[in-house]
């Protein structure tokens, strides 16, 4: 086998065994874009000409390579002289929190931060295992409460 061969092979080869991990976030802050307070609200169509998408790996400029995600960060602004204000931002996220969403409080503003991996999963809202092992458990109690009685 020529050495050219060898390298078309190899090459051919690594490509195959490469795992990609591009992921696909929502783009948006609702300061700017009031279609980011809630994107669920709009079909595929109207929701793609109006929220960005980004690809995290392309987008972000970064000297050492991270493991992208999603997120989604939930503000209310307490302002001194006017009402708070709500804002979200969706974007992509490179340092982990060991939760999936977390809670930051103090005297300018309130926000929950949820991270994701899975594209366009900074959409909407997303139940926490908790929450969704409690409505497990009420729906098992009331199927079993209306099969006995």
């Amino acid at each position: 086998m020529s050495s050219n061969n060898l390298v078309i092979t190899i090459t051919i080869f690594l490509s195959l065994v490469y795992k990609s991990s591009a992921i696909y976030c929502f783009y948006c802050n609702s300061a700017n874009n009031s279609a980011c307070i809630d994107p669920t609200q709009f079909d595929d169509e109207v929701r793609s000409r109006i929220i960005p998408v980004i690809d995290c790996n392309t987008a972000v400029n970064r000297v050492e390579q991270y493991e992208f995600f999603c997120r989604k960060i939930v503000q209310t602004i307490y302002h001194p002289h006017k009402d708070s204000e709500l804002r979200v931002t969706r974007g992509c996220g490179w340092v982990r929190h060991e939760k999936p969403c977390y809670r930051a409080d103090n005297r300018d503003h309130l926000e929950t931060v949820c991270q994701c991996s899975t594209d366009f999963c900074n959409s909407a809202d997303s139940m926490s295992p908790t929450t969704t092992t409690a409505l497990f458990v009420a729906l098992a109690v009331c199927l079993y409460y209306y099969r006995v009685y």
